[in-house]
């Protein structure tokens, strides 16, 4: 017995001292990762950097560390880290030039990607050289990498080069059959975003703007495209109609699509001769985070700032949470002490709203748009749209001094609409359930599930939708200096792209957020200034006492196997956690 418990206690003598020392080198190992990350490093001299198109597209990057650590942080490109490492790159002398590689990318929307697109031409005013490659390029990423002096692809590759369409889905059929009949009460003719729940193909109003704003993204596109490979835009729109992906790869070539045909292993040899080394030297590669980690020349006063304070995601009352929640949110109640911190800040003499949202509650909107109005009285703001700026997104954009869009952006959307689902047949015809009442008041029974709403109370829900819609309406006349009545003739929920939307002063200035914070310098007379991002990212110590949600990995496994399925039966699955009252879009434009 005495040689058992010495056993057992060489054992757990054992196991206690393996677990401190493995426990140690995790330490280890999570200090150097935190500290790699925030370590500042200068680029080797005669370096490339190299921007690895695949993974999605998002507003910011999201650098959660325990995801990280976990593995199971979905790949994921900030707009902001690609735009200031690519700024940095082109002001960085040790870097030579850029190296695009296109593989799975997935973007928010066209304006992120023409804003990313601006960046790449800007670069190029430094006389450095972009050079593009890929196995096979899909529409958005050959959009980016035309901007390249040289592009080149696999000689077994596509281009997938076919225009743009709008496939929205309908699901009151499916809803039927489960004994569930959605109840709208909207405002606008072309506020289409109850469609999807009430009809089975696009209303003629719906049908007549999407065509505008899908022939005005294209137009960018293809005449981009076209000034930067020598190209018109007829030729391109004919080689979209002629089913070019399915082509010949040698008729990439002669159709100026791309300069050359070169395997994965060849597409190095170009790189280092145009760094000018030898065929069997190492070539100097940094990446987007590198750049980010590197010191910004001319900083700017420290005590003259320009705030850029980032809103994307659907506007809600309170976070909604869970497996279907819609990731990123636009939180009224967050936000506005957000903002609210930021007037109070006196280093900070101006404020940038970087808005990318097709809109969310109607109420929490409003919040936001009382809590800039409040801000203005003290600095100026100035809104930057990002993909989408559009029904409640330009309610939060409204009472801006200056609002800058991308030409590609979704904006306008003005009207708002409530939506209620009426399970009363799912409960007495599918379920077999059976309903009796006492009530003290006629209507003290109103908002049952047991019945629909009465003629009666559509009648008081549509006069209540409707002074929403008006306030919404006069806010708008109010930031633009126009009357109701000029409103109301550009409103009706009418969707537009930056481009147009600039036409019929919904916005002041076409450009991406470096425009939006240079007018804002200008507003606030700041000569020498420098820009913060707001809300500050949480630190690691932040991230691990937060209950980071586990479930984010699984929400976008979800995503990618509904594909447009996602978003409608998200919205069914959290419409009880929203506000009934909402200002949005057509809630996935599905442009593709």
């Amino acid at each position: 017995m005495k040689q058992f418990f010495k056993f057992v206690f060489a054992s757990f003598f054992g196991m206690m001292l393996f677990s401190i020392v493995t426990g140690f080198f995790a330490l280890c190992g999570i200090v150097g990762m935190i500290t790699s990350q925030d370590a500042t490093k200068e680029p080797e001299e005669n370096s490339v950097l190299v921007l690895n198109l695949s993974g999605q597209l998002s507003e910011r990057s999201d650098n959660n560390f325990l995801s990280q650590l976990q593995g199971t942080q979905v790949n994921s490109l900030g707009l902001d880290n690609l735009i200031e490492g690519i700024k940095k790159a082109k002001d960085n002398d040790n870097i030579k030039g850029i190296y695009i590689e296109a593989g799975a990318f997935a973007a928010d929307s066209y304006a992120s990607m023409q804003a990313l697109r601006n960046a790449l031409l800007d670069f190029k005013k430094s006389r450095k050289w972009i050079i593009a490659y890929a196995d096979t390029y899909t529409q958005g990423t050959y959009y980016l990498s035309s901007v390249a002096d040289k592009v080149y692809l696999n000689p077994q590759g596509q281009i997938d080069w076919h225009g743009l369409a709008s496939e929205p889905v309908f699901i009151k059929d499916l809803l039927a059959k489960f004994g569930v009949k959605m109840q709208v009460v909207k405002v606008g003719a072309y506020k289409s975003a109850t469609e999807m729940f009430t009809g089975d193909k696009m209303s003629d109003a719906n049908r007549e703007q999407t065509s505008a704003y899908l022939n005005s993204i294209w137009g960018n596109i293809t005449k981009e495209v076209g000034a930067s490979r020598g190209l018109s835009v007829a030729q391109l729109n004919a080689y979209a109609d002629s089913m070019i992906t399915f082509a010949d790869p040698q008729e990439y070539v002669k159709l100026k699509l791309v300069d050359g045909l070169l395997y994965t292993d060849q597409i190095k040899t170009v790189v280092k001769k145009q760094l000018g080394i030898d065929s069997d030297d190492d070539i100097e590669q940094v990446t987007i985070a590198d750049m980010v980690n590197t010191e910004a020349k001319n900083q700017g006063d420290e005590n003259n700032k320009v705030a850029v304070y980032y809103a994307y995601g659907d506007i809600v009352d309170g976070a909604v949470g869970g497996l279907f929640s819609q990731g990123h949110q636009i939180d009224a109640q967050v936000v506005c002490k957000d903002l609210a911190d930021l007037a109070k800040d006196k280093d900070i003499k101006a404020v940038v709203i970087r808005i990318n949202s097709g809109g969310g509650s109607a109420y929490a909107s409003e919040q936001i748009w009382h809590q800039i109005m409040e801000m203005k009285k003290l600095k100026p703001v100035v809104v930057s749209m990002g993909g989408m700026a559009a029904s409640g997104g330009y309610y939060m954009s409204a009472p801006a001094n200056w609002i800058v869009a991308e030409p590609t952006t979704i904006t306008g959307s003005i009207g708002i609409f409530g939506m209620f689902p009426d399970v009363s047949n799912l409960f007495r015809e599918k379920l077999g359930l059976k309903f009796d009442e006492v009530k003290t008041n006629k209507y003290a029974d109103f908002g049952t599930r047991a019945r629909p709403f009465t003629e009666e109370e559509m009648s008081y829900l549509s006069q209540y939708v409707n002074r929403g819609y008006k306030l919404f309406r006069h806010r708008v006349a109010e930031g633009r200096k126009m009357t109701d009545n000029q409103v109301e003739k550009i409103a009706q929920g009418h969707v537009f792209t930056g481009q147009d939307a600039q036409k019929i002063g919904l916005v002041d200035q076409l450009g991406g957020l470096d425009v939006a914070v240079a007018k804002a310098a200008q507003l606030a007379k700041l000569p020498n200034y420098r820009t913060s991002a707001y809300p500050e990212a949480d630190d690691v110590l932040d991230q691990i006492l937060k209950q980071v949600k586990p479930d984010t990995y699984l929400s976008d496994e979800l995503r990618a196997n509904l594909g447009d399925y996602y978003e409608p039966f998200t919205l069914l699955k959290t419409i009880n956690q929203q506000s009934a009252i909402q200002a949005r879009l057509p809630f996935y434009p599905n442009i593709h």
